[in-house]
């Protein structure tokens, strides 16, 4: 891992939209210096999340960083990393990650092929775009990790100072992790949209907090009912369950 004896890197940001901001701020808690942002919808908004860094073309994000970090649309990210390849952007040695859930390392082969070091990690957590609740969220969160075997280390690593705690998933699986996450996140903003609305109508006025312990509790309760008894949940048969 470059960057020096202390292990710091230089960190360019591919992506302005709601993570990478977020991503870069939290390696830039971690300690290290950000090289550069592209340019997105609401430069605004990156400003007063990294104050005073360049916003820079892809090309010399690349250019400029030791670490690479992809934040951007599922559907973009092969077209982006082909892209930079043929413009013989990426650098022998250079850390290239991208935060996309339903892809390994296999959509950065060329970059790969030209030397760089692939890494996937994705936090498991919506993001907002507010660097204050994002961060805040990281710290409590998982992140899937994937790389190959001898750079696996540097991932998780990586993965930890962003705040989280990484959990290492196969290439093979990560379209079926990205189910489950989309599943989870789709289904429960569904089905609390629908509850507050119903809430509304019968005159609860703040639905956010009134919903918030109720879904937290039922989370908790699904997530041990789905892992199953232990010896110390069994009820006896003659036992009577009260709620």
């Amino acid at each position: 891992m470059s960057g020096g004896r202390d292990g710091r890197l230089g960190v360019g940001i591919i992506g302005a939209g709601r993570v990478g901001p977020v991503i870069g701020a939290a390696l830039a808690g971690a300690g290290h210096a950000l090289t550069g942002i592209t340019s997105g919808s609401d430069d605004d908004r990156v400003e007063a999340i990294l104050p005073g860094l360049p916003v820079l073309s892809p090309e010399e994000v690349v250019r400029r960083s030791e670490l690479v970090v992809i934040a951007v649309p599922h559907d973009q990210l092969p077209g982006l990393v082909a892209g930079l390849a043929d413009l013989g952007a990426w650098q022998p040695g250079q850390l290239v990650l991208h935060t996309d859930p339903a892809y390994g390392v296999e959509v950065l082969t060329p970059a790969l092929q030209r030397g760089a070091i692939p890494l996937a990690i994705h936090p498991a957590i919506v993001f907002t775009g507010a660097s204050s609740i994002d961060l805040r969220q990281l710290a409590q969160a998982y992140a899937a990790v994937t790389a190959p075997g001898p750079v696996l280390p540097i991932a998780q690593a990586l993965a930890v100072e962003l705040g989280c705690e990484p959990v290492v998933i196969a290439e093979a699986d990560r379209i079926a992790y990205a189910e489950a996450v989309e599943t989870a996140t789709q289904f429960s903003r569904s089905i609390v949209r629908q509850s507050a609305t119903l809430l509304a109508g019968v005159g609860v006025e703040n639905t956010g907090a009134y919903l918030s312990a109720l879904v937290r509790s039922s989370v908790d309760q699904a997530l041990i009912e789905g892992a199953g008894p232990t010896a110390s949940d069994t009820v006896p048969p003659d036992a009577t369950i009260d709620g």
